[in-house]
């Protein structure tokens, strides 16, 4: 269980949401000047002095409020598909970065000014984050304002999804709970999905129905697959079902589904070599999974380059199971492979290498 807890920004108090605010305490100590000092009453040389240290004071302060960071955003694209995208916003304190993502998510909001073309928000314009708690089990409760109810009943599935996977992206946040103006919602206020209990990346994102799968001997698992919007490439999860056996068999599953493709979703990019297949089982040892393909794997067989999207697809789809924390991603007759930058990948790889997660 992830132990980090969230304090809510700017707000001390709120029905069972908030935790204790804490205000730091200043003090001064006065320091008696070495016995041989000179007082000095230069006034010109002392209000230079202090109009240097403002002027220093004020260009530290313009570049901290210039600071950026990257972080993950989950957005509709212009196919209906949640998808996350890379964005710099301002560099905040650590507790108070929940919230900002969350704004951040807000139609009309300040995301308006770095939303990627083709994108757009997802929670009703004028939504307001009331307040957040992260409790002991991973569940982070958000309360929101009533705006938040007025949406498209076709979007509140996205909703869910966007606000989850944007908020899981955290270490410590297993599960999202939604509140409005500080009472719990069972279910959401336009169609009804059931909450009530929460909602998590188990409950899959952009999950593809199938009528004709054995759901009694599958097992829902989210695949990654790059998508491309003119420059902008992205990565769209997409929840399918696949046939389960011992977890090495359905490791194996998972990569054979996955180098398949997602059937009719044209809007993703294939990007496996139809030859392309494991020679031998996955090996699980240690939290690393062994994946060993023949050269057909290979973007360039000859200097051993693998695709920086195939190993990405890879490894972002197969490490959001529990017991994987990295893939190693071996070809026969190649002693190691690299990237497109030639690089070589000499150790296992995670997803921290592409989507660097932090802790709230």
């Amino acid at each position: 269980m992830k132990a980090s807890r969230l304090l809510i920004p700017g707000v001390c108090a709120s029905l069972l949401l908030l935790t204790a605010c804490f205000q730091g305490e200043q003090s001064s100590v006065e320091i008696d000047p070495p016995e041989n000092a000179e007082a000095v009453n230069d006034t010109a040389s002392n209000e230079q002095t202090e109009a240097d240290g403002a002027e220093t004071d004020e260009e530290n302060m313009e570049e901290e409020a210039n600071e950026t960071i990257a972080r993950q955003l989950f957005l509709i694209d212009a196919n209906g598909m949640v998808a996350s995208q890379m964005i710099e916003l301002p560099l905040l304190e650590s507790r108070e970065v929940a919230t900002q993502v969350l704004e951040y998510l807000v139609v009309d909001g300040p995301v308006m000014d770095v939303l990627p073309n083709g994108f757009r928000a997802v929670l009703p314009a004028g939504t307001e984050i009331l307040g957040l708690n992260l409790l002991e089990d991973g569940t982070m409760v958000v309360d929101l304002s009533e705006e938040f109810e007025d949406y498209a009943a076709e979007d509140e599935v996205k909703i869910l999804e966007a606000v989850t996977h944007t908020l899981t992206q955290f270490e410590s946040v297993d599960r999202v709970q939604l509140w409005v103006n500080g009472h719990q919602l069972d279910e959401m206020p336009v169609n009804g999905t059931p909450i009530g209990k929460g909602y998590s990346e188990a409950d899959g994102i952009n999950v593809m129905q199938n009528d004709t799968i054995d759901f009694i001997n599958s097992e829902a698992v989210t695949m990654y697959y790059p998508a491309s919007d003119h420059e902008n490439r992205y990565y769209i999860p997409v929840t399918q079902y696949v046939g389960v056996g011992e977890d090495e068999e359905m490791f194996e599953a998972i990569v054979t589904s996955l180098m398949d493709g997602p059937g009719f979703m044209a809007n993703v990019t294939h990007v496996f070599n139809e030859e392309a297949m494991l020679v031998s089982e996955p090996a699980l040892s240690e939290g690393v999974l062994e994946l060993t393909f023949n050269e057909e794997i290979l973007k360039d067989a000859e200097e051993a380059v693998i695709a920086d999207d195939v190993m990405e697809t890879i490894v972002r789809t197969l490490t959001i199971q529990d017991e994987i924390d990295a893939v190693e991603i071996k070809v026969e007759n190649k002693d190691v492979i690299a990237n497109e930058s030639g690089e070589p990948y000499s150790e296992p790889v995670s997803a921290d290498f592409f989507v660097p997660s932090e802790k709230l």
